[in-house]
């Protein structure tokens, strides 16, 4: 197939594909930024539920970001140009060549791909560092959003990196065996092994990896828990757990999932989406749990004297709350402090998660990107006898792990960006559809509220480019989908 290309050819192709990517994308970024820069009110179709000065936060937070993008995007590509430039592939396999040697690694191109993929995350967190940390301690800090310290961002990262390792390197290790063993027809094997790898990880992904980074609580009973299994049911969602997981440590930013296969589905929503999971409720709960550990150790009467003055200060929380409903609407704005979702909104973002099972939108993403995984790995398995695109890229061998870098990564590289798209629109007319299944079940409201509830606790910026939104966003723009939504105001 490339037998008529030179290694010259090939490797100048891929730079100047990766290099009009990256403008392509830089032009998108720079036609969103204008519509940023230019954008001093809020939206027509916002008028009376979003104020100015949420607006403006919303604008800062989106060019805060989009400053730090572009200068992260412009270091990313010049970097990655100098290492395919100077051979920092050749390079580092050779260097896991060395480093299987000095530490007495067994010998055999698995264990020093192995060795590889180490050096390369290794090399990938190292570099990545101060960019992480400058968006998260600077602009998500500097936006409200960020919730971690130093300490917590470090144990984070060195747990993620130990995790990443222990799943990575014994499943490169079986697909590179797989390739090599597995003759003419491997790739239906790899495929195989990698349809199962991935069903077990969305199996096992939450029960057991997430919990190591966030924990985990159920829903406590209560109205918002009856109501959410009453609406499982209805539509016979086969709901057997529903957890609530603290993301408030890490980010002030809101979510809700729900995951499982066949009759076993768990429903996860953020501390953050919901309105009574709040700093001042938190530091309520905190103080009566002081109180109780205190049992061991206080007198009785310190204990009274402790409760009185929480009670106090509870009651002086709820006059407040009072007062604060005879102020007019804009000054309800401006006084409200709490963020997340009422039960009806959380409702309402649930029924449209669950609009998206009764779709099927899971299923058909997972045959599409299956159909799409053994497609490539056909194509692969024809390019991997193409010695040329090793030399290509410096190498002399043919070790499997480059092989499959080179040829999903910068071969590939066209098709991936073309196919990227026609996922993301495919995915955005899901979304739509799950709010039609929500409006269906006369939550148009709820849904409406909860959309710019959630925009504004965000900060996500309400206007977009219509061609960068088009080319990047998997979820439609807010005034489409609210404009989708209608204007009914039927509500169960």
């Amino acid at each position: 197939m490339f037998s008529n290309f030179d290694e010259n050819t090939i490797f100048n192709a891929v730079l100047i594909f990766a290099w009009a990517s990256f403008l392509w994308e830089t032009y998108l970024s720079l036609r969103q930024r204008h519509v940023a820069k230019t954008s001093n009110k809020v939206p027509q179709a916002l008028q009376g539920v979003m104020d100015q000065e949420t607006f403006d936060k919303a604008r800062a937070y989106h060019l805060d970001k989009s400053s730090f993008g572009l200068v992260h995007s412009v270091f990313s590509q010049i970097e990655s140009t100098l290492i395919l430039w100077f051979g920092g592939l050749p390079a580092l396999w050779y260097l896991s060549g060395v480093v299987q040697l000095k530490f007495h690694i067994p010998e055999g191109e698995i264990f020093q791909s192995l060795v590889f993929l180490t050096l390369a995350m290794l090399y990938s967190n190292v570099t990545s560092l101060p960019w992480s940390l400058y968006s998260t301690f600077v602009v998500e800090e500097k936006h409200g959003f960020n919730k971690q310290t130093l300490g917590f961002f470090f144990k984070d990262m060195a747990k993620q990196f130990a995790v990443t390792l222990v799943i990575a390197l014994p499943v490169v290790a079986a697909l590179i065996f797989i390739i090599q063993v597995g003759g003419t027809y491997f790739f239906i094997y790899a495929w195989l092994f990698i349809l199962t790898v991935s069903l077990v990880m969305i199996t096992v992904y939450a029960d057991y990896i997430a919990p190591l980074f966030d924990k985990f609580t159920p829903l406590p009973d209560g109205e918002l828990r009856t109501r959410i299994e009453e609406m499982a049911s209805s539509i016979n969602f086969p709901l057997k757990k529903l957890y609530v997981v603290e993301g408030s440590k890490r980010s002030s930013h809101s979510n809700a999932y729900f995951y499982g296969f066949f009759n076993n589905k768990r429903i996860v929503l953020f501390d953050t989406l919901l309105e009574d999971y709040t700093p001042d409720n938190k530091e309520i709960t905190d103080e009566k749990e002081k109180i109780k550990s205190d049992e061991q150790v206080g007198s009785q009467e310190e204990k009274e004297l402790k409760e009185e003055a929480l009670e106090e200060k509870t009651s002086e929380s709820k006059k407040a709350s009072e007062n604060e409903k005879d102020f007019s609407d804009s000054e309800k704005k401006e006084k409200r402090k709490k963020k997340g979702c009422t039960n009806e909104e959380v409702l309402a973002v649930l029924c449209h998660e669950l609009g998206h099972w009764f779709h099927n939108h899971v299923f058909k993403q997972l045959v599409l990107t299956q159909v799409n995984l053994l497609l490539c790995l056909m194509v692969f398995a024809v390019l991997i006898k193409e010695t040329v695109l090793y030399s290509a890229f410096g190498f002399h061998t043919q070790p499997t792990l480059i092989g499959l870098i080179i040829i999903f990564q910068f071969i590939f590289a066209p098709y991936n960006e073309i196919l990227s798209f026609i996922v993301t629109y495919i995915t955005r007319q899901f979304e739509f559809q799950a709010d039609a299944f929500a409006r269906g079940k006369n939550r148009s409201v709820s849904l409406r509220s909860a959309l710019i509830k959630l925009n504004e606790d965000n900060l996500s910026f309400p206007l977009s480019d219509w061609l960068y939104s088009a080319w990047h966003f998997s979820h439609p723009p807010l005034l489409d989908r609210l404009r989708a939504l209608g204007d009914d105001k039927k509500e169960e």
